[in-house]
């Protein structure tokens, strides 16, 4: 059997898929445009006819994180209590990590970098963060400039995601870990007034 056509889809499809694989558990520069064809079984001629070359084929494998991720986020539907939906969004942030550990780590281990300050368009991950946060604020339940505060709460959620999916956190630990630090992060910024009628979110799972 020969090798698959260099410009179908499926082969497209695979290519995203083993440079995922390989950018999450292999130093950069040994992720060659030769590597990633070998993976999917086929020419290098594949990658630079769907692709234009490996930073194509990386910014393909980002675009599928970035988009997979304010998928998820988007998803989470709003209420009348602003920390509940942050806290809510911070459990799609988890679950989405854990389901897509490759992505992940593609998208915040270096590979490509990622500036939770919204500017990077309406398809930005963070977006639905910063709206969150601009409810809260505007609702008094928050004090504080928005990036600021979710830049505190993306730098607690990646820590944690990411000792947990390196292992360094077993379940049981990384949901009361996750539960107690993003409470925590979230009671930092909110308003006195509101301290004292704060009740706890559900729990992550």
């Amino acid at each position: 059997m020969g090798r698959p056509r260099t410009n179908d889809e499926a082969v497209k499809e695979l290519l995203v898929v083993c440079a995922t694989e390989l950018l999450a558990t292999r130093p950069r520069e040994s992720v060659t445009v030769r590597a990633v064809a070998a993976a999917a079984g086929t020419s290098t001629t594949a990658v630079y006819s769907l692709f234009g070359g490996k930073e194509g084929l990386i910014g393909a494998v980002r675009d599928r994180a970035v988009a997979g991720l304010f998928q998820d986020l988007s998803a989470v539907a709003t209420s009348a209590d602003p920390l509940a939906d942050l806290y809510a969004l911070a459990v799609a942030y988890r679950g989405w990590g854990r389901g897509h550990r490759h992505l992940y780590t593609v998208l915040f281990g270096g590979v490509q970098s990622f500036d939770p300050s919204g500017e990077a368009g309406a398809g930005d991950p963070v977006r639905p963060l910063l709206a969150a946060i601009d409810r809260a604020s505007a609702a008094c339940v928050l004090t504080g400039e928005t990036t600021s505060i979710a830049l505190s709460i993306w730098a607690a959620l990646h820590g944690l995601v990411t000792l947990e999916l390196a292992g360094a956190l077993d379940a049981a630990t990384a949901g009361a870990a996750f539960r107690s630090t993003i409470h925590a992060v979230l009671r930092g910024w909110t308003a006195p007034a509101v301290l004292r009628g704060l009740r706890p979110a559900e729990p992550a799972p």
